[in-house]
């Protein structure tokens, strides 16, 4: 059992590279049996990511803060580095690996009809799994930069080859927007590796790491703080659709194949949020003076996401915005450098993670029949897919913070914090801000009723469409299994919120709260 409980992990993320190293194995003809790899992989590192979930121990890491971070393993890589591949998991990085194992399972599942070189997408479908994990995991920087990149290049190839509508523009801008991200904040990263006291850190006179745990005792410079702060925040922040770096992000959504639009906005762009947030660990004095400022940033997020999304006729592109506007909550209760606000915040990543992952399962459910996403041309869907009708409605009200659903435990906790401010006083612009704010949900309220009315309940016309199959079976999984998570998380947020205590806990220990 010590065994298993040391190498969970790693089990875990590798658990999609060996299955994706076994399809680019298999010969092209054998589809069934790509799949078949495929779907075994996700569901292996999908089991122990929920494993993982309910074998923490809570009430350890509540009193030991030692036991913060559990299922450690650490094993010296470059040792004239100070890099070593180190992993662990704590209450926030155990809600985003459960998030990534279920979407990923599912994008196998939805994508059971890829006739189009399976082996290939597969393959690239396991290895960006796996990078998303990889950084989940992470507790050294070069390795989380590793992981990183390994789940962005996937994307493109994925977007590239079996996307649709200006497939190649989209996955390249979304290329390109992520890796020059990713260089700024790593030029950050850098100037942290070098600027550590290695004394603070309990290391030897002039040795250096990239242990995210020790840098966090590093004693970094106010300056050093103050200059590299913004650059790896909004650098990783650029794949959480940060504004005014957002624009790759719906143009992404819409090109990319139902599955990779699943992961791409209910886990790749979470796994943004979550490396910004290790800026706020690594830089926290920094962080209290520039996250007040960076609030009018997503403010911009949450109400233009809102407002474009609102005018969209393409049902993608609706999704894709909304993604744009609820990611600005998250990084919205990061700012209010409150528990409450950070609560809600990662409890947003997976209420949105489900509810988008939901959102794509049934636009590309629709397309793949209609073989349109015009929102005029679409309407009485709920006669034939009643199924997918209410997993979006049920989506919609979660998008809309309706109470009893995941995405109000998580809006109401955004607002609160940010009503009541920072924990060192409030700044008197806040409550400005979440009046602001607050007119994104009422135009989510409004788009996500116009696409009910004119998709599902609009005129029924069966003569107009000639590719009719009904849903599979892994549709109807996908869907009931993100429907019943939402409601659960909704009426029933208390096993989900005290793992997510126990992450942000030491994150405002770190702040000073």
């Amino acid at each position: 059992m010590d065994f298993f409980n040391a190498n969970l992990l790693t089990f875990m993320t590798f658990a999609p590279i060996v299955g994706g190293t076994l399809i680019l194995l298999m010969p092209k003809d054998k589809a069934t049996a790509i799949k078949t790899i495929a779907a075994v992989a996700a569901c292996v590192s999908m089991v122990l990511s929920i494993v993982a979930f309910f074998s923490y121990n809570q009430a350890a890491a509540a009193t030991d803060p030692a036991m913060q971070y559990q299922f450690v393993q650490k094993t010296p890589w470059v040792e004239s580095l100070g890099i070593s591949y180190h992993v662990g998991a704590d209450g926030i990085s155990l809600v985003m690996m459960l998030l990534t194992g279920i979407v990923g399972f599912m994008g196998v599942l939805i994508s059971w009809g890829i006739k189009e070189r399976p082996r290939e997408f597969f393959a690239f479908f396991m290895f960006l799994v796996a990078g998303v994990f990889g950084v989940f995991m992470s507790l050294d920087l070069f390795l989380l930069l590793f992981f990183y990149e390994l789940s962005i290049f996937p994307m493109y190839f994925l977007i590239a080859n079996w996307g649709s509508t200006r497939k190649e523009y989209a996955a390249m801008k979304l290329t390109l927007y992520l890796l020059v991200g990713s260089i700024v904040a790593l030029v950050g990263i850098l100037a942290v590796y070098f600027s550590a006291d290695p004394a603070a850190m309990g290391l030897p006179a002039g040795q250096r790491t990239f242990d995210m745990l020790l840098l966090q005792k590093g004693n970094i410079p106010l300056d050093v703080q103050r200059l590299w702060f913004l650059p790896i925040f909004i650098g990783f922040g650029v794949l959480a659709g940060i504004w005014p770096f957002h624009n790759w992000s719906p143009d992404g959504h819409v090109a990319a194949p139902t599955a990779v639009s699943m992961i791409h906005a209910g886990v790749l762009m979470k796994l943004g949020a979550f490396a910004a947030l290790i800026a706020v660990r690594l830089l926290p004095d920094a962080a209290k003076e520039q996250l007040p400022f960076v609030i009018f940033l997503v403010t911009v997020n949450v109400v233009y996401g809102a407002a474009i999304a609102m005018v969209q006729k393409d049902f993608k592109y609706v999704i894709g915005f909304s993604s744009v506007s609820h990611m600005g909550l998250v990084t919205m209760g990061f700012a209010t450098m409150n528990q409450t606000g950070l609560n809600g915040a990662v409890l947003q990543m997976w209420s949105h993670g489900i509810m988008t992952a939901c959102f794509f399962s049934v636009v590309g459910l629709i397309y793949d029949r209609a073989h349109t996403r015009q929102i005029p041309e679409l309407g009485g869907w709920a006669k034939y897919f009643p199924l997918a009708t209410l997993a979006f409605v049920v989506g919609g009200l979660v998008s809309m913070g309706m109470p009893g659903f995941s995405g109000f435990v998580a809006e109401l906790q955004i607002f609160m914090g940010l009503w009541a401010g920072p924990y060192f006083g409030q700044i008197w612009y806040y409550p400005i801000i979440a009046i602001l704010a607050i007119w994104g949900v009422v135009l989510t309220a409004a788009y996500v009723l116009r696409v009910v009315q004119q998709v599902f309940f609009g005129e029924w016309d069966p003569h107009k469409w000639h590719d009719l199959r009904p849903s599979t079976w892994g549709d109807k999984l996908a869907l009931g299994t993100f429907t019943v998570l939402m409601i659960l998380v909704g009426v029933f947020p208390g096993w989900m919120m005290n793992m997510i205590q126990l992450g942000t806990a030491p994150v405002m220990k770190l702040l000073g709260g």
